[in-house]
């Protein structure tokens, strides 16, 4: 029995076109959607409207994910030999967000009117970065757009894999660290307040530990909102100051002094600039255009300004590893490989070296952090609950004298 499915697809004008189908179904309605020139996008038994597929604000995890897929989908077909409009409306059909569908429709559309497939990702900016964008546009130069995205591929991936790495390292101690402060504020805030009544109608003297201890939870409970009004100012304010870019070089300078987490961060951007230099210098992108592109990739301001001076040098004929070696933004390891590299005539080699020793120093660098700031953590937290505890514990003894 024939059922009315809904429909919206793309034609091959990029315009959006919407209707209904009898089918039995949803694939039949599909192919009957191909045979007349057009992208599927949604196929149901209820209709979507064109608000339910608008484009929403998502973040920088999310579109990762996405290029990541986009990348190794197109790898994949491309190294199979499927035409390039072909590999894209496969990748379009297959992908599971509804949003990024219509970014390679998009793609797909300036694709057919002519552009190249650099420029076509090149109207997302937002997804695409320079680095990918610049190495597609040498892939399309030279006539290796497979393997192009095979090496962007294993960059997304390799990107990908250390920074879920950095996050999934820092939940438990940011838990940690929730966990223990609000612990602190419910003892002060509930607990201590129903201790204090014991002490109301008494004329005994407080011990000094357990009149601070009640001191503090009157205000706490008096002022609360006093402290986090002020809290919020302080990180609103602090937000704003970093969105400046004074506040961010200030920032990102500060980072990089902190003990151990600084030398995580500092090997972390090591490795990022690393893979983007051996993925770029290794399809024959200009030197200094490779530097450009793999400092505007880089989270640390303070790192990324300093490569323009790298970049400079290159174009004063200094090579790149003495530059590198005299901003002393990397490690020194860096600069001696680099040296290496040059006299070799094999630095995008000695690039994948370098992205593969920092990527794994990172990691080592971050299990040294969290082995450090937990316990630490768990000793601040043991100290505070301790002496409120050791509080009570004082003013209970007391209670037990005055009745003895």
């Amino acid at each position: 029995m024939a059922t009315t499915f809904y429909f919206r697809a793309v034609g091959s004008d990029g315009k959006v076109r919407s209707g209904s189908i009898s089918a039995e179904t949803e694939r039949l309605v599909a192919r009957e959607l191909q045979k007349q020139g057009l992208t599927p996008v949604y196929v149901g038994i209820t209709e979507k409207k064109a608000t339910d597929l608008k484009l929403p604000s998502f973040g920088s995890g999310k579109k990762h994910r996405d290029v990541l897929f986009f990348t190794q989908e197109l790898s994949t077909l491309l190294t199979s030999g499927v035409p390039l409009d072909r590999a894209l409306s496969i990748t379009a059909e297959i992908t599971e967000r509804p949003h990024f569908r219509f970014i390679i429709l998009d793609i797909l559309r300036v694709l057919k009117g002519g552009r190249s497939l650099a420029d076509s990702l090149a109207t997302h900016p937002e997804y695409f970065s320079d680095l990918f964008i610049n190495m597609v546009r040498a892939g399309e130069a030279g006539g290796s757009l497979a393997q192009i995205f095979e090496r962007l591929a294993e960059f997304e991936r390799s990107r990908d894999d250390l920074r879920g790495y950095i996050i999934s390292s820092m939940v438990y101690p940011g838990l940690l660290t929730f966990v223990g402060f609000a612990s602190i504020l419910v003892l002060l805030t509930f607990v201590v307040p129903r201790f204090a009544s014991v002490f109301e109608d008494s004329h005994m003297q407080i011990p000094l530990p357990t009149l601070l201890m009640l001191e503090t939870s009157k205000f706490i409970k008096t002022w609360w909102w006093l402290g986090a009004g002020t809290l919020a100012t302080l990180i609103i304010g602090f937000r704003m100051y970093i969105a400046s870019i004074g506040g961010r070089l200030w920032w990102d300078r500060l980072r990089l002094r902190i003990p151990l987490l600084g030398d995580a961060l500092r090997k972390a951007e090591t490795a990022r600039f690393s893979r983007a230099m051996s993925t770029l210098v290794s399809n024959s992108v200009p030197l200094v255009q490779s530097i450009n592109i793999s400092a505007g990739i880089l989270n640390n301001k303070s790192i990324s300004g300093a490569l323009r001076e790298v970049a400079q040098g290159v174009k004063r004929g200094e090579g790149i590893a003495a530059p590198i070696r005299k901003v002393a933004v990397f490690p020194p390891l860096a600069a001696h490989l680099l040296t290496v590299g040059e006299e070799t005539g094999k630095l995008d080699q000695m690039f994948t070296r370098l992205a593969d020793i920092f990527e794994a120093d990172t990691r080592a660098a971050i299990r040294r952090f969290t082995s450090l700031f937990e316990p630490a953590i768990i000793l601040i937290m043991g100290i505070l609950v301790g002496a409120l505890i050791l509080s009570m514990l004082l003013a209970i003894t007391s209670i037990n004298e005055v009745a003895v």
